[in-house]
């Protein structure tokens, strides 16, 4: 491999905002599995030939997943990658839960350190609020017409310099709104997983909610609608406080929602570090409003503060045709069969929370700090990887 420029590229203003949007960055690198000859070398691969034949990989019957995580320029000038083990992990279950063959851990930890090194100019400065966003992926890349598995499999991932994904972070505290009409994930289902599934059906719910002055949805679980589970775009957590006055953070139990790797390091760095308690259990809807805070935690958005939820409780109205001739002709007419309902009642419930998150600023900043090398003992945690940098 050759040596690549690791000192930021002069290509990206990095005194502007980066926002979270795609970049150009020098590469992206591809692996492809099939039965026959398992997980190539892999090739890292210009940008400019990301496009695949869409042919072979749209024939794949929605077996996507993919993971999300950063790397830092931390204060002693190397960078590292912030837990890549548990992002590993996880990508085993959601290609498990897929039928896909997932990339063994240590290949999953060759890639990124081949294509990390081939973008170290891409890693924003220390001093900045980014970091170098990597987006890992397995998807089915082999023509399969039969409702089976994909007989070749691509491991691909690709790196982008961003800022957060929430620009205000916790210093903006956004509105949030549980959807009556929609629910994330189904019992039993793969709301524990990431594959592509489970996110594009909520594109629709955000951009109505976005429409209404809400940044984001929350979700319930969908078998009682009695529990909060996950944002849209992450995890849940608030704070309470305990009988001797310390924080406790509280984030939802759910075979439903996503093992995040931020909230839980979230979790382990409030008790190790702050000295907090935390309680990870069932969270009901009525107990929100206990809360002194409350936030978004994810790979994106670290923590965004939530300053309202509103809950739409719908009453549902009655079923009537949607035409009321049904028999004009001699045979069934699927059309003239269908319904709709009316004369249901929308109400809404809101929750507030009156300040600005402080005690999640101090958790902010410790996973920031952490993050950047900054943290006294940040070694100890072993969360930086590689341990030597890049």
């Amino acid at each position: 491999m050759t040596s690549q420029p690791r000192e930021p590229t002069s290509a990206i203003d990095w005194s502007q905002p980066l926002g979270f949007k795609y970049r150009h960055p020098r590469s992206h690198i591809k692996y492809v599995w099939t039965k026959e000859t398992g997980w190539d070398n892999g090739k890292l691969l210009s940008n400019h030939t990301i496009t695949m034949d869409i042919a072979s990989t749209s024939l794949h019957y929605g077996q996507a997943c993919f993971e999300g995580m950063k790397a830092f320029r931390m204060k002693d000038g190397k960078i590292r990658i912030f837990r890549p083990d548990l992002n590993a992990q996880r990508l085993l279950q959601s290609c498990k839960a897929a039928s896909m063959e997932c990339p063994p851990t240590e290949l999953f930890l060759e890639a990124l350190q081949r294509v990390v090194s081939d973008n170290l100019d891409h890693v924003p400065p220390t001093d900045s609020a980014g970091s170098l966003y990597i987006r890992p992926f397995v998807v089915g890349s082999g023509p399969q017409l039969g409702l089976s598995p994909s007989p070749e499999f691509s491991f691909i991932i690709l790196v982008n310099a961003v800022g957060p994904y929430y620009v205000g972070g916790l210093g903006s505290p956004v509105k949030a709104l549980i959807a009556d009409s929609l629910d994330r994930a189904a019992p039993h289902g793969t709301g524990n997983v990431k594959v592509s599934g489970n996110y594009a059906p909520v594109f629709a719910a955000t951009a109505a909610a976005n429409a209404k002055g809400f940044a984001v949805n929350l979700f319930l679980d969908p078998q009682t609608h009695s529990k909060v589970e996950e944002f849209a775009t992450s995890n849940f957590a608030g704070l309470k406080r305990a009988a001797d006055g310390k924080p406790i953070y509280v984030t939802p139990r759910s075979e439903s929602i996503l093992k995040g790797v931020t909230n839980r390091s979230c979790a382990e760095l409030a008790s190790r570090h702050l000295g907090w308690h935390v309680e990870r259990r069932d969270v009901p809807w009525s107990e929100v409003k206990e809360f002194e805070e409350v936030v978004a935690t994810g790979t994106a958005v670290v923590m965004t503060a939530i300053g309202e939820i509103h809950r739409e409780v719908k009453t549902p109205g009655k079923r009537v045709k949607k035409n009321s001739n049904t028999s004009s002709g001699a045979y069934y007419d699927w059309d003239l069969d269908e319904e709709e309902e009316v004369d249901a009642k929308l109400e809404m419930e809101v929750v507030k929370f009156d300040k600005e998150p402080v005690e999640f600023k101090k958790l902010y900043s410790a996973v920031i700090e952490l993050q950047k090398g900054i943290l006294p003992g940040w070694e100890a945690y072993g969360w930086m990887w590689p341990q030597e940098g890049l």
